[in-house]
């Protein structure tokens, strides 16, 4: 399989530790409708960094997202750990970028839990010990040990989140990238998604409108509006500037 051979060969940490993790130079895009979803957007990521990405519906979030591992693919220059987003690349981006969709009933498809996180190390080509060994930390890594026989779609949405989470953290990627993890989630269950995300030992870009969870797990913040990044910098110093907030259709926690 081509992609045991690229992600095993690839010195990825070495690779990242003289490079940002992602790097884009004026990556621009539009739909085929003719809707121009990116604008000249540059940006770095550095590995460690936790980044909160906001700002209204339509901005380009979820557009930027889908271009860090190659489902989408604009003009301009995108990098990941170093390598250029090209079509050859495309298996080793894949693993090292985990993106965790908003729903995550688009992420689980497969009858039970187990089934689920293991079915990107199976797709690696991974021997079956490896495969049982990368579920097991996953599920750890998300608190959700044990759940390997239950049924994915019998679990809460709280659970569900965690275990695509964990689908992702099983191909074990240097970036981890979320829309929206905290939509649909009652106060328990957000209070959990928080404590997890910060535990986490991986970079980290999420699509959020929960200005609250941002400001007490993020860092540092980028906003975006009509596909151009308007503000990028300290959360503490965008959160205070309700002007700023406001133009771009957010609200001061």
């Amino acid at each position: 399989m081509p992609i045991t051979h690229s992600h095993d060969t690839l010195p990825a940490p070495q690779l990242l530790e003289n490079h940002p993790v992602v790097s884009i130079e004026n990556l621009n895009f539009a739909y085929p409708d003719g809707h121009v979803a990116l604008r000249e957007l540059s940006l770095e990521i550095n590995q460690g960094e936790k980044i909160a990405l906001v700002g209204p519906n339509g901005a380009g979030k979820s557009t930027l997202m889908l271009h860090l591992n190659g489902i989408l693919n604009g003009a301009g220059e995108l990098r990941v750990g170093g390598l250029p987003l090209k079509k050859e690349n495309l298996p080793v981006i894949r693993a090292l970028v985990g993106l965790v969709f908003q729903n995550p009933d688009d992420q689980l498809f497969s009858p039970t839990v187990f089934e689920d996180v293991a079915f990107g190390p199976l797709h690696m080509g991974l021997p079956e010990s490896d495969v049982v060994a990368r579920v097991e930390e996953a599920l750890a890594q998300v608190n959700m040990s044990g759940f390997e026989k239950r049924l994915s779609h019998h679990l809460s949405t709280g659970q569900k989140k965690r275990i695509a989470i964990a689908t992702v953290l099983s191909m074990r990627p240097q970036v981890l990238v979320l829309d929206e993890p905290s939509a649909g989630l009652d106060p328990r269950a957000r209070r959990a998604l928080i404590e997890l995300l910060r535990e986490l030992p991986i970079t980290m870009l999420v699509s959020t409108h929960d200005l609250r969870m941002v400001a007490e797990l993020f860092p540092r913040i980028i906003i975006m509006d009509e596909g151009r990044i308007v503000a990028d910098d300290e959360t503490s110093i965008l959160l205070a500037d309700e002007a700023l907030l406001e133009k771009h259709g957010l609200e001061k926690p």
